[in-house]
């Protein structure tokens, strides 16, 4: 549970890092440049203190990185445009929790206890009222069908994706494995970001055949305007691809992704306080009382293990 809270913690603070570097350098490289770094950092770690390729789930890992890095991401890619940033989070966050509890019971013969399944919905209730948009703070991009099947796809990438990295960890535990702890979940982490790096680079490349690739924003040039972006790109790469994904690797590898999904759900919520801190972004009442609501459930199912 320790180790799903961090997660969350970790991608809360990646939103910000990932706002300032998308503004500093353009979606396209700020996406290639978190992975890279991540790819290098976590690279470094695994192939020194940890198990390199040895491991008897990397190909599950690699998978996984397929589907929730890979497919997932170009998901909420295409869906923003289309739905937004607040939609786009509230389908991905909160129809993946479902997919991967529903998929985990039907392959892995994983059952949640009816206590776990109820404070598991009051934390997603509590992100739907904190995110979801109203007449006063209404969708920020005309609502098109096509965005609501990109969330779909995003929220089955994060959803499969994290069924599949249970799939990994439970491997690694017949194969004598120690995959409790965080020097495993790096090293899971490591292969899902090669995977997802591999992949984001092929489709970035095969728009620049096609020509298709969206026109990207010039930043604004400033005597430090490089060497910030730099910094911003280095914050976003380890923020969520290493300590963000690392954390919620080895949390897959000793919970239930039906447990583990709902807390990190509450990322986009522990998100509204740093940005109130580092860009004075003040929060509405209802952001708050969505985040009471879900503390409150992520402190029940916490005391039901």
């Amino acid at each position: 549970m320790l180790a799903s809270f961090l997660a969350a913690t970790f991608f809360a603070l990646n939103a910000t890092c990932a706002s300032h570097s998308v503004r500093a350098s353009g979606p396209a490289r700020a996406n290639l440049g978190r992975l890279m770094v991540a790819a290098a950092a976590l690279g470094l770690f695994a192939h020194t203190l940890g198990h390199g390729f040895t491991s008897a789930s990397v190909g599950w890992f690699f998978l996984s990185g397929l589907i929730g890095m890979g497919l997932g991401d170009l998901g909420v890619y295409g869906a923003l445009p289309f739905l937004g940033s607040r939609l786009t989070v509230l389908m991905t966050q909160c129809l993946a929790a479902p997919i991967a509890a529903l998929g985990e019971w039907l392959w892995l013969d994983t059952r949640l206890t009816g206590a776990q399944l109820l404070w598991g919905v009051m934390v997603l209730a509590g992100v739907i009222v904190a995110l979801l948009p109203s007449r006063a703070h209404p969708p920020r991009v005309p609502l098109k069908p096509i965005g609501f099947l990109f969330g779909l796809l995003a929220a089955a990438g994060q959803g499969l994706g994290a069924l599949v990295s249970r799939k990994g960890g439970l491997v690694a535990d017949a194969a004598g494995e120690l995959s409790h702890n965080a020097t495993f979940g790096l090293n899971a982490a490591y292969h899902r970001i090669l995977a997802g790096l591999v992949f984001t680079a092929l489709w970035f490349l095969a728009l620049c055949f096609l020509r298709k690739l969206p026109a990207q924003p010039v930043p604004e040039a400033t005597p430090n305007a490089g060497r910030r972006a730099r910094l911003w790109m280095l914050a976003n790469g380890l923020a969520g691809p290493v300590l963000g994904v690392g954390c919620y690797q080895w949390a897959l590898a000793t919970t239930p992704s039906g447990i583990v999904l709902p807390i990190a759900a509450t990322a986009p919520l522990l998100s509204i306080p740093i940005a109130f801190w580092l860009e004075g972004d003040r929060p509405t009442r209802r952001s708050l009382i969505g985040g009471v609501i879900a503390v409150a459930g992520c402190i029940a199912l916490t005391l039901q293990r």
